[in-house]
Formats: C-alpha cells, sequence, structure tokens
C-alpha cells in the first residue's frame, strides 16, 4: 500500500506543476461552469495518461468537482452549463462536457437539445466514450 500511495503523491506534485499554466488558460475561472473568484482544482479527464499532461487536465471549482466525484449526487440544473462548455476549445473540456451531456439526455430535453447541435471530432467523439 506504501508503494500506491507513494505513487499518488508523486502524481499529485507532478499535476501541481501544471497549475499556473492551467489557471492561465482558464482565466481563473472553472472551465465547465465558468464560476470566478473561488479555489479551483486540477481535474483530469479520463482515460488519464501515464504521466500527467496539460491536455488531459481541466480546473473546476470545488462544486463541479464534488460532483463530478460522486456522479449519483450530480444537480442536473447545475450542469446546464454544459450547454456552453461544449463548445470550449479546450480538447478535454469538450470530452467532459460530451460525456455528460450524453448522460443527462436521457432524462433531461436541454441535453438532448445540445446534443443535437454539437460537432465534435471523431476523436472527441471517442475520448468520451472512454472512461
Amino acid at each position: 500500500m506504501a508503494k500506491g500511495l507513494l505513487k499518488h503523491q508523486e502524481r499529485q506534485v507532478a499535476l501541481s506543476l501544471l497549475g499556473k499554466n492551467l489557471a492561465r488558460r482558464a482565466r481563473s475561472k472553472c472551465e465547465l461552469c465558468e464560476a470566478s473568484g473561488v479555489p479551483l482544482k486540477i481535474y483530469e479527464v479520463a482515460p488519464a495518461p501515464s504521466e500527467p499532461d496539460l491536455d488531459h487536465c481541466i480546473m473546476t471549482c470545488d462544486n463541479c468537482r464534488e460532483q463530478l466525484d460522486n456522479p449519483k449526487r450530480m444537480l442536473p440544473d447545475h450542469w446546464r452549463c454544459l450547454t456552453k462548455s461544449i463548445w470550449s476549445e479546450v480538447l478535454a473540456v469538450q470530452a467532459l462536457s460530451l460525456r455528460y451531456l450524453r448522460k443527462f439526455s436521457e432524462e433531461h430535453q436541454w441535453a438532448a437539445d445540445t446534443l443535437e447541435i454539437a460537432y465534435l471530432t471523431p476523436e472527441i467523439e471517442e475520448w468520451a466514450g472512454q472512461e
């Protein structure tokens, strides 16, 4: 178990080194809901590569992060922000937005409507299908 903990800690350190670049890219806002003036944390969009990679990370607020970590507790009204984040220039944001829009579209028309008009590259479609 000590090896696993050490690997986790090393990964967290490597991720923290990406923090400045991520904060700059995100303009110090949550890249999903655009919350500003709140603490932001790095979230790796699955599947995560063996080494932390800027292109697989996004900055999220505590509210988004908590719900991403506990999908059964997701509040659909909060995730209406995906209708905007799906158009992000950041590929990881697009993939994560698409992944959750697909889940919400089964019960929420706003998500289904967004999926109808969204066009994403095959690579993003594939990435969104992986977890």
